[in-house]
C-alpha cells in the first residue's frame, strides 16, 4: 500500500492529468448506462473542484465515510484524511505540523506525507457518544489529550453541566441563549459563533431562549487523564 500510494502521489503532473482525464471520460460515459458507485460519484465531484489534482485519484485509497448528525470520527496521528462537505466541529490535539498533499491550494509536502503515514488498512470507528446527563453527550477518543461534549438544548430548556477537573472551551454552534458560570461576573448572552473559556472545576448553567434549539460543544482535557 505504501509503495502504491507513494508512486501515485509522486507521479508527474502530466501523468496525473492524463489519468484524471481518462477516468473522467470513462465515468461520464458509463454513467449513461449504469448508476455510478458513491466513490465514483465522489471523484467526479472532486474533479470539478480540483481539476487535474492527484487527490482525485488518491480518493480510491481512502474510506468514504458519511456522518449523520450526532456522529463523530476519531482520526489518529499520521492518518490521512480529507474533509469534504457539511458542517462539523473539529477538535485537534497540540501538533507541530499539518502536512498536505492534495485537494488544496496550500503548500504541499508530498514526500513528508508519504513517509509519515501509518498505512493501516481499517475502516474508521464511528463514535456516537455516551449520554452523561440530560441533553449532553460525550465523545471520548482513545487518546488522553481531549474529549468533546455536545449539548443539544431545546428552546426554553436549561441544563447545568457538571464541573470537570480541567479547563474547557465552549462553542455555540447554533441557536442562542444564556450561559452562567462562577467565573463570569454577569449572565452571559450566547449566540451562534460565540466562544467561552471556562476554568477547571466550574459549573456551567445554560438556557436556550431562541426560537430553535441551541447546540453547544465543549472541548476539554480527556477525563481519563485525571483518573
Amino acid at each position: 500500500l505504501q509503495s502504491a500510494f507513494t508512486n501515485l502521489m509522486t507521479a508527474s503532473k502530466e501523468t496525473v492529468s492524463e489519468a484524471v482525464s481518462k477516468l473522467k471520460s470513462r465515468l461520464n460515459i458509463e454513467s449513461k448506462v449504469r448508476t455510478l458507485t458513491k466513490k465514483e460519484q465522489l471523484v467526479l465531484s472532486l474533479e470539478m473542484q480540483y481539476p487535474e489534482d492527484v487527490g482525485v485519484l488518491a480518493a480510491f485509497f481512502f474510506n468514504y465515510v458519511k456522518l449523520n448528525p450526532g456522529e463523530a470520527l476519531y482520526i489518529g496521528a499520521n492518518e490521512p484524511h480529507a474533509y469534504l462537505s457539511g458542517e462539523c466541529v473539529e477538535c485537534m490535539a497540540t501538533s507541530d505540523n499539518v502536512v498536505r498533499a492534495g485537494l488544496t491550494p496550500k503548500y504541499r509536502d508530498v514526500q513528508t506525507l508519504c513517509s509519515m503515514l501509518t498505512y493501516k488498512q481499517n475502516y474508521p470507528e464511528i463514535l456516537r457518544g455516551v449520554p452523561v446527563q440530560a441533553y449532553v453527550t460525550r465523545y471520548i477518543p482513545p487518546s488522553e489529550e481531549f474529549e468533546v461534549d455536545r449539548c443539544l438544548l431545546p428552546s426554553g430548556e436549561s441544563v447545568t453541566m457538571s464541573p470537570v477537573p480541567g479547563p474547557s472551551i465552549f462553542l455555540v454552534m447554533t441557536g442562542e441563549g444564556k450561559i452562567e458560570a462562577d467565573s463570569m461576573l454577569d449572565e452571559g448572552k450566547a449566540k451562534e459563533g460565540d466562544v467561552f473559556f471556562v476554568p477547571a472545576h466550574t459549573e456551567v448553567r445554560i438556557l436556550a431562549s431562541g426560537p430553535g434549539s441551541m447546540q453547544l460543544y465543549r472541548a476539554g482535557v480527556n477525563s481519563r487523564f485525571f483518573s
